[in-house]
């Protein structure tokens, strides 16, 4: 099936044909309409699925954490001060190795106070310990959540799946919906490995002693590193599927380019008008469109630029103090590469400024023969003056 509709309603499509047996939320824009399609679902009965409307963020979480120990598929949504409220449950569920998946609609984090776009609330959750997807377009959106259930269930980590304020969550696109009895064959149904059974008692968040706590960090962390495996070998599955394949990084042009410019986002088809001018320009230009974050794909992104001289990262954040926060994940992947890309990190877009084409190209010409001493390069700064 082929409909027009938003990038949240995109989420509660994919939501629906995961089967999902608790949803668990507090409206905020700019997700709220994700979850009130979901509620019509659960109430009309076209979605066989819990509803719990809670008092807060934080509640929205422990709720999808109770109902995850139960062996239950759980799924929330939030946006921007919400997303930041629920901090504190987002540890406990990557703690607890629950398959939790979270749509995140990117909003800027007050104060000021603003409903607009740029990534520096899920980014600011780089740490927790949750698998984080970047999505481009609607599609991808649909995409990204089925397949954020499959490989959170595979590792046991929770997933957020991260979509722009507005240019996507309230856009409409025309988006493939596949059918029911393909998603079963793809998904499952989550047959939890350890969950509140009174047959076979376990302890869940219980404290543990300094001869194995960090053990338990440990396995976090390789489980994060098994990801990039699972990763690969499900998206080639949906491919096989439906004939749309996801990656990592999603290169354009990059078979001789000697600038690459990364993004994450909606942004990074931005990035692809901005190389085909470069390009007519004769300035041998390549992007790369960052999808997973988390883990961060290291060995693709070196691959990837093993013949390029500058790398440009565009951030929607900024780790105030230092510099923008993909470029400092961009400098330490590739600290030790001989030859080492230059790697420039360009601030742009926060607060839902628009990140257009031409600005890019222009900036590009700027810095293409410049060596940048500092961390940040500004795109788009007004006259501060």
């Amino acid at each position: 099936m082929r409909k027009v509709i938003t990038g949240n309603h995109a989420v509660s499509y994919a939501v629906k044909l995961a089967r999902v047996d608790v949803i668990a939320a507090y409206p905020i824009t700019p997700q709220t309409s994700i979850v009130e399609e979901l509620s019509e679902w659960c109430a009309s009965g076209e979605l066989k699925s819990e509803f719990i409307h809670t008092e807060s963020e934080h509640s929205s979480m422990s709720s999808c954490i109770g109902a995850s120990v139960a062996g239950a598929r759980a799924f929330t949504a939030t946006s921007s001060q919400g997303l930041a409220y629920m901090h504190e449950m987002l540890h406990w569920a990557a703690g607890g190795r629950l398959p939790i998946v979270m749509a995140e609609v990117n909003r800027s984090l007050a104060p000021p106070w603003t409903i607009y776009t740029d990534q520096q609330d899920s980014l600011s959750q780089r740490d927790t310990g949750w698998l984080q997807f970047y999505s481009r377009d609607n599609q991808e959106v649909l995409d990204s959540t089925i397949l954020a259930f499959k490989i959170a269930e595979i590792v046991s980590l929770p997933a957020m799946v991260i979509l722009d304020a507005f240019v996507l969550s309230h856009t409409s696109e025309a988006v493939d919906i596949p059918d029911q009895s393909l998603v079963d064959s793809f998904l499952p149904k989550r047959r939890a490995a350890y969950k509140v059974d009174t047959q076979n008692p376990c302890a869940f968040g219980g404290m543990k002693n300094v001869d194995s706590w960090m053990e338990s960090r440990v396995h976090l962390q390789q489980a994060m590193d098994e990801t990039a495996q699972i990763v690969e070998d499900e998206t080639e599955k949906w491919f096989e599927l439906t004939g749309r394949r996801l990656q990592p990084l999603q290169p354009y042009r990059m078979e001789d380019a000697e600038i690459c410019i990364l993004v994450a986002g909606t942004a990074a088809w931005t990035v692809t008008l901005a190389v085909d001018e470069l390009r007519r320009r004769h300035i041998p230009a390549g992007s790369i469109g960052l999808w997973m974050f988390r883990p961060f794909p290291v060995v693709a992104l070196r691959k990837l630029l093993a013949n390029t001289k500058k790398l440009i990262v565009i951030d929607r954040s900024c780790s105030y103090g230092h510099s923008g926060i993909f470029a400092q994940e961009c400098r330490s992947a590739l600290f030790d590469m001989t030859p080492r890309p230059q790697v420039i990190g360009v601030i742009a877009g926060l607060g839902g400024r628009e990140i257009t084409s031409d600005g890019l190209v222009k900036q590009v010409e700027q810095l293409r023969m410049k060596y940048s001493a500092g961390l940040i390069e500004w795109m788009g700064v007004k006259n501060l003056a």
